[in-house]
Order: structure tokens, then sequence, then C-alpha cells
């Protein structure tokens, strides 16, 4: 197996996370006394760029990267124009990969509102209770597709535009296009119930932090055990618990996302791409390939160039969405 160096977790490189010294956010969401919900660009990496969670619900938009999103017990990959909502007290987290010292301006279009005062507000305004199965089935988290995406993608960055009523008439007209879609993916299996303590999710994510660091080389169970202070039994029960996915399996899952992108975004040989990704036998890449995602990876390249071309001939409004959020 090609060995790469280790690396130091306080370093921003690659599949960027913040310091192992820095406690994850316990994001603490404050809205003005005018505004029902608060609306924001946020850049990455910043304050919130950490295993986070926070009781309020969340719609987000993707503007401009690429990279890996951990909801819940869910690891997938995430692209420009990636729209989901993800429900208050879930976990969650997009890392994407930049180089040193690197900041990719207004990244992510970010809405977090709280779901108990829409319930309230439904009291009075029984309209309101036509949104309440989205937001249930949101605390699994909802990754959107299809005309709700692109639609959605237009409505999220209009409501940083403008003020008072017009803004209020902007978010319920997105409620209620992501309410009465079908176009959706459930992400957060339902069994997955972690610790919520600030310790618990501080020795989580020091642990991912150390994996996507060193996703390239060979990666023991035994080290990350011994970066948390566990023993590894104790480490393998902890991180099944909280993370949603054995060790063994959160480093195939992120490994063979990586393939993903590489696959899609370059001409790679997959042989080089399987030592890229820390595989050392290119049959048992193959086979975990064709686990997780379902094809073979030279089926997977295939799929994607199909997509790439499907995106060429979108209409003007879905390409120009996300550029027009980054431009404001």
């Amino acid at each position: 197996m090609r060995q790469e160096p280790r690396k130091d977790i306080r370093k921003t490189t690659g599949y960027s996370r913040l310091s192992a010294d820095r406690h994850p956010v316990l994001e603490c969401v404050r809205t003005d006394a005018s505004e029902a919900f608060l609306w924001r660009h946020d850049d990455y990496p910043c304050e919130f760029s950490a295993w986070n969670i926070h009781p309020e619900h969340e719609i987000h938009l993707i503007t401009n990267a690429s990279g890996v999103a951990l909801v819940g017990d869910h690891i997938g990959r995430f692209e420009p124009g990636h729209f989901s909502i993800i429900g208050g007290g879930l976990p969650h987290d997009w890392v994407a990969e930049i180089g040193p010292g690197e900041v990719i301006h207004k990244r992510d279009v970010v809405l977090q509102f709280s779901a108990g005062r829409l319930r309230q507000a439904a009291a009075f305004l029984p309209e309101l209770g036509e949104i309440d199965r989205l937001l249930t089935l949101s605390l699994r988290g909802l990754d959107f597709h299809g005309e709700t995406r692109r639609r959605a993608a237009i409505l999220l960055p209009r409501i940083g535009t403008v003020r008072g009523p017009e803004r209020l008439a902007v978010f319920f007209e997105l409620l209620a296009l992501l309410a009465g879609s079908d176009e959706y993916t459930v992400l957060s299996s339902s069994g997955f119930v972690p610790n919520l303590d600030s310790v618990t999710l501080t020795l989580i994510d020091r642990a991912q932090a150390f994996i996507f660091e060193n996703i390239k080389s060979d990666i023991r169970l035994s080290e990350v055990a011994d970066l948390v202070g566990m023993q590894e039994s104790s480490f393998s029960r902890f991180f099944k618990k909280n993370s949603g996915n054995s060790f063994t399996d959160y480093v195939t899952k992120l490994r063979i996302s990586l393939a993903c992108r590489m696959l899609a975004d370059s001409g790679t040989p997959v042989t080089d791409i399987c030592f890229e990704v820390g595989y050392s036998n290119i049959s048992n890449f193959n086979r975990l390939f064709r686990k997780v995602r379902g094809v073979t990876p030279s089926g997977y390249r295939r799929l994607a160039g199909q997509r790439a071309l499907s995106r060429v001939a979108e209409p003007p409004d879905a390409r120009a969405a996300a550029s027009l959020v980054a431009a404001e």
C-alpha cells in the first residue's frame, strides 16, 4: 500500500476541519427582535465548520463547493446546488476539500428557524399545519433534488434580498414548496440516537478530523482510540453509537466518496484512484465500491459523465442560481 505521511490535524489541509483542540459547536442561534428566523451567508471554513448541533431546524444550500456531507449517520457527497433541511438536534457537517489557508467565500446560504414557534403560530394560522409533516421528516435530514431543488435554490437566496412581510412571504413559499415535494431523500436512519453532550461531540469530532486528514493512508482503529484516550473495544462501541457507522464502514464510505469525486472530475485511471484513496488491492476496491454505490467504479464514471452532459441542457436560471448567490 502506498503510505501517505501522517498529517497534523491542527493544520488546514485537504478535507479541512477545525483544530482538534477546539470543541465542536453547540450553535446558539440568535435572531433579532424584528426577525422570525436567521438568514446568512457562511464562508468556509468558519466558526461553525465542525460536527455541530442546534435545536433549530436548518435549511442549507451549497453554492460553490463539493465535498463530504455528514448528517447523522449519513455519509455522502455534496456538490454546488446541494439543498437540504436538517431537523433540530441532528448533528451535521459539510466538509469541503481546500488547500492550506484557502477560504471559500459565501459557500453556504443558511436559514435557521424554530419549529416550535411555527407550530405555535399554527394555532392562529391553521394553514401552517400543512408543514408539520416536513418538520417531522426533517428530523432525520432531507436532501432535495429535481425541480424542487431548482426552485428552492432560487427562493432561499431571495430571502436575503427582501425585508418585512415580503421576507416572511418568501420564507413561507419556500416551506410550502418543500412540504409539498416528493423529490427528496431521507438521510439519517431512524435508529441513530447519539449522545449529544459536549464531551461526546468533542471526541467524535477529534476522531473524525484525524480520519479525514489521513484518509489516504492505512488508518488503524488502535491509533484513533489512542488519540481520544480510549481502549480499542470501548472506542469501537462509542464510535458506532455516536457516528452511526462502525469504524471500518465509516472509513470505507469516506474513501469511496473521495473516489467518486476523482472518477467524476478527472480522467485518472481507476487503478491509480484505488491507491490514491488508501487501497492496495484493486479487486477489494472494486468490491467495496460496488457495495457502497451499487455500480462499479467504471460504471460510476460513465453515469457521472451522463449527468454532466444533462446539466449543460438545464434552463439558464437553474445554472445561474448558485452564481447569483455567490455574487451578492
